[in-house]
């Protein structure tokens, strides 16, 4: 067999190119690339034209869903002693992973792109460090809550326990991450239950961030109580500075 094998690379590379995409076509007939092929009864190729030729708000959305599958294959693929937990259905976290000491859930986001480039921290709140990037941290679907009334697309710091940022956008490598913890992340100023939209990402690890997974694990059951370094301007500073605003308005319009 193994003869055989050596036989058919080497008539492969004596061929051309288009008799070996020939060859690959006849394949193709048998061995479909992604059972997705069957499930939307369409060929690969018909699937990665579709997507080329999406929109910039489709690709943000696709460019999500490639950072999650890019976590679960380099990163959780790589954990020894850890399993994958994540029940079905909609949630606020993207994976459950269990080890002997429990669950930890982890929400998945993209470093922000603003004009196809990395988006600035400071760009998001002109109060965040122009050095640094960014992470929205908010629900892609809007919505209410059907007794409340409360807005449903902010994060609670409730609803997941580490936040993995993708940084493909600045890196152009699927397999870099950076980790918090999510009681870290920035409040909002005026309902501190809420995680701020924007939150600023170091451009590589720093002593809030990590680069490891089981480094960020160790930080979360660890019970630090930290806070990213920035300051917040609160509610009566930010309100405040729009009364002045707005006096400055009438004197120029009297």
């Amino acid at each position: 067999m193994n003869n055989q094998l050596e036989t058919i690379k080497q008539l492969l590379a004596a061929c051309s190119k288009e008799q070996r995409q020939e060859i690959f076509r006849a394949l193709r007939q048998e061995f479909p690339i992604h059972a997705i092929e069957q499930k939307l009864n369409a060929e690969a190729e018909i699937i990665l034209e579709a997507i080329s030729r999406a929109t910039d708000l489709t690709l943000r959305g696709i460019r999500g869903i490639i950072a999650e599958a890019a976590f679960a294959t380099k990163v959780v693929g790589t954990l020894q002693g850890w399993k994958d937990t994540t029940p079905g259905g909609n949630h606020p976290y993207d994976f459950v992973l269990t080890d002997d000491r429990g669950n930890i859930r982890i929400q998945v986001k993209m470093q922000r792109q603003k004009s196809h480039r990395p988006m600035l921290a400071s760009e998001g709140y002109r109060f965040l460090p122009p050095d640094m990037h960014v992470v929205e941290t908010q629900k892609t679907r809007g919505g209410s809550h059907p007794k409340t009334g409360e807005d449903t697309r902010p994060y609670k710091f409730n609803e997941f326990d580490i936040l993995a940022v993708a940084l493909h956008p600045s890196t152009g490598d699927w397999s870099r991450f950076l980790y918090t913890v999510n009681s870290w992340l920035l409040p909002r100023s005026d309902e501190t239950n809420l995680m701020l939209k924007f939150q600023p990402v170091p451009k590589q690890a720093n002593e809030n961030w990590t680069d490891s997974f089981l480094t960020c694990v160790s930080w979360l059951r660890s019970g630090q109580n930290r806070r990213l370094q920035i300051d917040v301007p609160s509610a009566s500073r930010t309100t405040k500075k729009k009364r002045k605003t707005n006096r400055k308005r009438k004197t120029r319009t009297n």
